[in-house]
């Protein structure tokens, strides 16, 4: 869209004064994210968005061939958003041996992955050794995969396991393999939603205690939001300024993702599902107001593939990856089905179609070159850059 048709948008939509400061590289305020919630014109929001988007990481659009492995869902902290953990009427319990996890990881060896992504349930009978296996056996199978695991609410029980200081811990998982911290654990930053929803968790400030020892240990870490269940607006405003002014003071958060919230299987079951605008309208707000986190993703399996390729032009540039199993939240509500992936070939498709570049990358969005001459055969994707530019932006034509 052309700096003249962008402003003519955000004029129409009473946004001037904010994207005055959007052009002069101004950082927003509380107020300013308030406004943008409220404005009910979501592709003036999306074009803000887009131009910091684009000026941060141009119209590229990273993926990362990964593998999610959660390796218990037995957990003791009862929280009301969550359909994944063991309960009656809902899933079974289990805990993965290291065993399983190496067999899962052995059904993917065909698969050139570069991350593997572990999060669980909070299992008080787990001991700290079998973290320290836990990553020590994922790098057996895949020695050079980098390992993004355990959030902080997971590091606080471990630390209750270990007995030790947390300086000691960290140290003693990156020695096994751990690479960094997935987001998670706090999901918004306010106490009352803290109270009523997740009580047995940690609080917000003991969860940035948490993540700070991260950064002082060298562990990079990754941000996320959770909205869509019983948080107001200035909460979620609340929650991006804090993250913000906590990555001011560490630098060490990578990505950040807003989750959005489904409610079937869980004690919220009677909340309204996620819609489409509210998920392009987080995913705008957020790289608006997070002007120091150079990424923010779009994660497919909340958000659905055709809304993820739309939040390409509302401020996301990451799709996440493959992922190949998911259990956190299930397709189509169906706890059987595991197998949640897209292909590479798909994930370049959704970004080509939209009039993006595609950029496989590894964790840290280093771009990945692979000479693989079979993966591109298979692959129906043409990098023709003519029809890529001429490609119609998707979500500037509704």
């Amino acid at each position: 869209m052309s700096r003249r048709l962008t402003e003519k948008l955000v004029e129409t939509a009473g946004l001037t004064r904010i994207y005055d400061k959007v052009m002069d590289g101004r950082r927003l305020d509380a107020n300013d994210g308030l406004a943008l919630y409220e404005n009910p014109n979501l592709n003036a929001v999306g074009a803000l968005a887009n131009i910091v988007r684009e000026r941060m990481n141009g119209d590229k659009t990273y993926y990362v061939r990964n593998q999610h492995i959660n390796y218990t869902n037995v957990c003791n902290k009862g929280c009301k958003f969550c359909a994944f953990y063991a309960q009656k009427g809902g899933p079974d319990p289990y805990t993965m041996s290291i065993a399983d996890v190496q067999n899962r990881l052995r059904a993917h060896l065909d698969v050139p992955i570069k991350e593997v992504h572990m999060v669980a349930g909070i299992n008080p009978k787990l001991p700290y050794q079998y973290y320290l296996d836990l990553l020590r056996g994922v790098k057996a199978i895949r020695p050079d995969v980098h390992i993004k695991a355990f959030t902080c609410v997971e590091i606080a029980e471990i630390q209750r396991q270990a007995n030790k200081p947390l300086p000691e811990v960290f140290a003693e998982l990156k020695e096994a393999g751990l690479d960094s911290l997935p987001g998670g654990g706090i999901e918004i930053l306010s106490e009352r939603v803290h109270m009523e929803l997740f009580g047995r968790k940690l609080s917000g400030d003991q969860w940035i205690d948490i993540s700070k020892a991260a950064a002082e240990a060298g562990l990079p870490q990754y941000a996320t939001m959770l909205y869509g269940h019983i948080e107001t607006i200035p909460e979620r405003v609340e929650h991006l300024v804090k993250m913000r002014a906590l990555q001011d003071e560490t630098s060490h958060f990578v990505t950040f993702t807003p989750l959005s919230f489904h409610p079937e299987g869980t004690q919220l079951a009677g909340l309204p599902h996620p819609t489409g605008d509210g998920d392009l309208r987080n995913i705008a707000i957020s790289r608006l107001m997070l002007d120091n986190f150079q990424h923010v993703k779009t994660f497919w399996i909340m958000n659905t593939p055709q809304v993820s390729q739309l939040a390409q032009w509302y401020g996301a540039d990451d799709l996440d990856g493959t992922i190949h199993e998911y259990e956190i939240t299930y397709k189509d509500g169906e706890q059987g089905n595991k197998q949640q992936v897209l292909t590479r070939p798909q994930l370049v498709n959704l970004i080509v179609e939209a009039g993006r570049t595609p950029v496989e990358r590894d964790s840290f969005y280093n771009q990945v070159v692979r000479p693989d001459a079979e993966d591109e055969l298979n692959d129906p994707v043409r990098h023709d850059e003519a029809a890529r530019k001429a490609a119609v932006p998707l979500a500037m034509a509704n």
